[in-house]
């Protein structure tokens, strides 16, 4: 007496999110502007208009950006809005902070037309792992977007899932 293998993940109601599957290809980049102050901390106007003037802007193309500072400078903000402005006619998205400030914009601009209707009263497992940078912030926006529509959320994989919200039976 034989008995068929089934699998009951597939067969299930279980609806997987992976947040890999949202994350926008193309290049990252981190552009530090103390290379354009004098001894790396001193903001001159002039020069560091200057020294914009000589970028190769193009080669940011289609590239994500993240402006950062890396030395003690106080930048003021003018001079991030003016690199922006260089950076504007070439970059996808261009923003003040690291690789992971530019990753929970990015994802903050996916999730919010993200839709959630096709998860409406189905329990919910979100993927941890992934290859890609993906920011702990994107897995709150993800939370946040589909708690209050969702059966039930879990985080793993569908055969070993750390529970995180069940919704409340109605009396």
């Amino acid at each position: 007496m034989s008995k068929d293998i089934i699998n009951r993940v597939s067969d299930s109601k279980l609806k997987t999110i992976d947040l890999e599957d949202f994350y926008p290809p193309g290049q990252r980049v981190v552009l530090d502007i103390s290379i354009w102050l004098r001894g790396g901390i001193v903001l001159h106007e002039k020069e560091f208009r200057a020294h914009l003037d000589h970028v190769p802007w193009a080669d940011y193309q289609d590239a994500y950006v993240a402006l950062c500072c890396s030395s003690d400078a106080i930048i003021p903000a003018w001079a991030y809005m003016l690199v922006a402005t260089k950076l504007n006619a070439f970059a996808k998205t261009v923003v003040i902070g690291s690789l992971e400030a530019l990753e929970t914009q990015l994802f903050t601009q996916i999730l919010s037309s993200f839709d959630v209707s096709p998860y409406k009263d189905k329990p919910v497992i979100i993927k941890g792992c992934a290859d890609k940078a993906i920011p702990p912030n994107a897995y709150l926006l993800l939370i946040n977007k589909l708690q209050t529509h969702v059966k039930s959320l879990m985080y793993g994989e569908a055969c070993s899932s750390v529970p995180l919200y069940k919704k409340p039976r109605l009396s």
